[in-house]
């Protein structure tokens, strides 16, 4: 039995309905799953009013990007994901649609900034795209390359939108403090999400950021992840376990936007046990 505890929507970047999740996860016996859209709610909310199959067991979820603590500069933002929140608590709310609001305001900008770079993208052609969904950088990404300005996503980030590149824009962030709190005062248990992708090379620095958010309320770490060698996956759980911490795992399944990543085993030899569901529900009660 496997699970997989970390999925987009279209209710942020993904391009699977919530609707569409559940029976895919059916499809593919995978036990327990959790929609994770980046700030927002709203892929927990419509799974959950839609109706979760019996065969699947469903963790509400969200993906937050926060700024990393003082001590540990970073190259863009921490994610944290929160599981098994209230979707209703207001204070969680609140700070995802500042959090939104945010993201949204950057969109005109970058436009702007592609447009000086000679890649001409207008406003109506980005919310065609993402239609109702939460308009965000993959979106200017997936015209960049229906346009052949780029050959793909990653390289639309790697040239032009990510950290420090030409069309980058930065955004307003909650430090993880701020971040975790939220999370525990809904009621739920804050991960951190995929550590490699923090790029730390040295491993006393990152096991002092884990004990720096540890302190902060950090509850888990996602050990299970695509991008995770199997060394990097004991090593991890090791970290894990010394700071006792929660291990968690997922894909990042993003459907059609990363299509070489699929729901439940990730490039096609990802196996994330169900027991690590059942631990992580345990730690509830």
């Amino acid at each position: 039995m496997r699970i997989d505890l970390h999925i987009h929507s279209t209710a942020s970047d993904g391009t699977l309905l919530p609707s569409e999740i559940l029976a895919l996860a059916q499809d593919l016996d995978i036990a327990a799953i959790s929609i994770t859209d980046h700030d927002t709610l709203e892929g927990s909310k419509n799974a959950l009013s839609c109706g979760i199959p019996p065969s699947v067991k469903f963790l509400t979820g969200v993906e937050i990007s926060a700024d990393p603590p003082d001590d540990f500069p970073l190259s863009g933002s921490l994610h944290i994901l929160g599981y098994a929140f209230d979707v209703d608590h207001p204070e969680l709310n609140q700070t995802l649609t500042l959090l939104r609001d945010s993201r949204q305001n950057r969109n005109p900008r970058i436009l702007e900034l592609l447009s000086d770079l000679g890649v001409d993208i207008t406003f109506d052609e980005l919310r065609n795209l993402a239609e109702e969904r939460h308009l965000g950088r993959p979106h200017i990404a997936r015209i960049m390359v229906q346009k052949g300005v780029v050959p793909s996503i990653d390289a639309a980030f790697d040239q032009y939108l990510g950290h420090g590149k030409p069309a980058y824009v930065d955004r307003f962030r909650f430090g993880c403090e701020d971040t975790i709190r939220i999370i525990l005062d809904a009621g739920g248990i804050p991960v951190l999400a995929h550590p490699v992708l923090l790029n730390i090379q040295q491993f006393d620095i990152f096991e002092n950021l884990i004990t720096v958010l540890t302190g902060m309320g950090l509850r888990g770490i996602e050990v299970y992840y695509p991008e995770h060698t199997q060394d990097l996956m004991a090593y991890y759980s090791r970290i894990a376990r010394r700071h006792d911490l929660l291990i968690t795992g997922g894909t990042d399944f993003h459907g059609d936007l990363k299509p070489e990543i699929k729901m439940g085993s990730g490039t096609g030899d990802l196996y994330i046990p169900y027991e690590l569901y059942e631990k992580l529900i345990s730690s509830l009660s």
